[in-house]
């Protein structure tokens, strides 16, 4: 799981701006101002169709030197949204 979710600069992030992108979803802000020190992102491919052979791509960061813990911080700015995983 992305640690994003869990960090005061999420809305702010140009790491986690770029994981929104990848994953096709809405941005929590279109110009994110907060450059990251060294963040970690994991890209997974997936095999989502074995029959089609299609797959899919997940992106996550999993570290980062400015990461900030503020649990719950990416629920309060999308309250009724769904959690990315």
């Amino acid at each position: 799981m992305c640690i994003c979710v869990d960090c005061h600069w999420v809305e702010r992030c140009q790491a986690y701006h770029a994981v929104e992108r990848q994953h096709g979803v809405a941005h929590l802000t279109m110009s994110p101002d907060f450059s990251p020190r060294q963040p970690r992102i994991h890209v997974q491919v997936l095999d989502l169709d074995a029959a089609a052979a299609s797959v899919g791509v997940e992106w996550d960061v999993r570290a980062c030197s400015d990461f900030r813990s503020d649990p719950g911080r990416w629920r309060r700015w999308c309250p009724d949204g769904p959690l990315p995983t």
